[in-house]
């Protein structure tokens, strides 16, 4: 036994059994996160429930089985409802009513017990509607203008018809708006910041204002065109409503324009429900939020996310390996470098949000308010980069993992060869030659095991970034089609301060709880996409100089 243990076959098992128990848990806690997130786009059934009250009154509920957990018999009556069961454990349902214009509420608990008689209908649809969430019932009739043009068997084919139609038009009015006077309202901004760059330099000859005020004049023509153009759109978008009914008999009118989708679930085929899954699931990767950010998708965190993490990595990379290359090969090694590699050390393991707060003092409010200041005194007292944006959230990620990044770089110039570095000099290159031609390429491969740790990092962190730019909705992407394209001075969405406003901020928990799990997976996901990307072309660049390391 003694010399097994000293031959040290124990500890490589142990080690061994650690890394297993590692990556069992991790598997296990991202299947878990599928499971619950995915699951969530999945068509469930809708059931009818008759209820009874704790007052003895019985009640019509319809939705959707959302949950369902056994809780102790006993315990129930404890708290007051009276139960008539001798089982020990009761089943208690969370069930998705939605109409919260009629109810107030979109979910209900119901216990089994006082549930006595539970139904599916192959008529009951469900209305994914762009307020309000979702509605239950039972479809009447179609009207156009307020007159009935379909109803009963005939009114679903229409009522497809008419949600194709509307969200056509709808998608144009969204174009119209973000696009056209969009673009429209930006030039106007420009013009009027360049008026007041012409009066504060007192360059505001009447030739000059009135080549301005002639732009204005054809953009104000322009813009009164568009304005006639929607003016036409929402009077077309407000034609078509439908009648429904719902479980307890109530008849709803509800505008056509609000509804997003209509399905009936319990009359679906398994193919109908992958294909309606399928569809959910590029909604959400490719759509904007709705609902407070509980319905819709997330395509505007996504692409934060991703540009914020892109211009991070551009910032973070050049500067920690030139950092690197001057503590290694031209700093004189002493005391004052050693307490510099300690400070390096250090500032990694500085917690997040003091670098949120300095980025927001240092960078925001002093250097931002400086530029402001130099370049942009037209928009005063309106900032331009003295306000949180993408360009500070860029920033201050790259402070923050700009530690990695060096440590990465000097291990991987400590393990060049000696020789490689006398050989080349003694061909007559210089040391700066030898560090562009040689050293560095063969140093690649850490700085890009540096730029993964930096990414992983930077694309889950969250408290900085409410310091210095996310925000719960940003109108507009910062990349588009009006100058400069890249707007590095807007605010920005995040898939990490997406999780936290859905899962702790959203007015309604139970509806954004999936969403929480499935943005999870999502941020999980493009991590793994970044640093696959990153580890391809560190392998690459690994194969390509290994034969020079040896």
């Amino acid at each position: 036994m003694r010399i097994w243990i000293k031959s040290g076959s124990p500890w490589v098992w142990l080690t061994a059994a650690s890394v297993s128990i590692s990556i069992i848990m991790v598997v296990g806690l991202l299947m878990l996160i599928a499971a619950r997130g995915l699951g969530h786009f999945w068509p469930a059934d809708v059931h009818n429930f008759e209820y009874r009250e704790s007052d003895g009154q019985t009640i019509k509920i319809a939705g959707e089985i959302r949950d369902s957990e056994r809780v102790a018999t006993q315990q129930i009556i404890d708290s007051g409802v009276k139960l008539d069961s001798t089982e020990q454990w009761t089943t208690r349902y969370l069930i998705k009513t939605g109409n919260r214009e009629l109810y107030g509420i979109d979910f209900r608990s119901l216990l089994d017990p006082l549930i006595s008689q539970r139904s599916q209908d192959t008529e009951v649809m469900v209305l994914e509607r762009r307020e309000w969430g979702n509605f239950y019932g039972i479809l009447k009739q179609i009207k156009v203008d307020g007159k009935i043009i379909a109803e009963g068997n005939d009114s679903w084919d229409a009522l497809q018809m008419q949600i194709t139609s509307s969200s056509d038009v709808y998608s144009t009015i969204h174009d119209i708006e973000q696009g056209e006077i969009g673009s429209i309202n930006y030039t106007l901004e420009r013009l009027r910041l360049k008026q007041r760059s012409l009066e504060l330099r007192g360059e505001d000859s009447p030739e000059a204002l009135g080549k301005i005020e002639e732009e204005r004049q054809s953009l104000q023509s322009e813009y009164k065109l568009f304005q006639k153009e929607l003016k036409t759109h929402y009077t077309e978008l407000n034609r078509a409503s439908l009648v429904a009914e719902t479980i307890e008999g109530k008849t709803v009118e509800i505008a056509i324009s609000k509804v997003v989708l209509a399905y009936r679930p319990n009359g679906m085929t398994i193919f109908d429900k992958i294909g309606f899954y399928i569809h959910k699931l590029w909604e959400f990767v490719s759509d904007e939020p709705r609902e407070a950010n509980t319905e819709g998708g997330i395509f505007p965190a996504i692409f934060g996310t991703v540009m914020m993490v892109i211009i991070m990595a551009i910032l973070v990379t050049p500067f920690g390996v030139i950092a690197a290359i001057y503590l290694r090969e031209y700093a004189k090694q002493g005391p004052v470098i050693r307490m510099i590699r300690i400070a390096v050390n250090n500032l990694a393991g500085v917690p997040s949000i003091v670098y949120g707060v300095f980025g927001l003092g240092f960078f925001v409010y002093f250097l931002g308010g400086n530029i402001d200041q130099l370049f942009f005194p037209e928009a005063l007292p309106a900032p331009t980069f003295g306000t949180p944006g993408l360009m500070w959230a860029s920033i201050t990620l790259a402070l923050l993992t700009v530690p990695v990044v060096i440590v990465s770089t000097e291990e991987g110039l400590s393990r060049i060869p000696k020789s490689i570095r006398e050989g080349s000099l003694a061909l007559g290159a210089t040391k700066a030659e030898t560090l562009w031609r040689t050293i560095i390429p063969m140093t690649s491969p850490a700085i890009m095991t540096g730029l993964i740790l930096a990414v992983a990092r930077a694309a889950g962190e969250v408290a900085p970034l409410m310091l210095v730019g996310v925000v719960k909705l940003a109108p507009t992407l910062p990349l588009d089609d009006d100058f400069p394209y890249l707007h590095l001075d807007r605010k920005f969405m995040h898939l990490g301060f997406h999780i936290y406003d859905v899962g702790f901020q959203s007015p309604n928990v139970e509806a954004a709880r999936p969403l929480v799990y499935a943005t999870a997976l999502l941020l999980v996901l493009i991590i793994i996409a970044l640093n696959l990307t990153a580890i391809a072309i560190r392998n690459r660049l690994r194969e390509k100089y290994k034969s020079l390391e040896h």
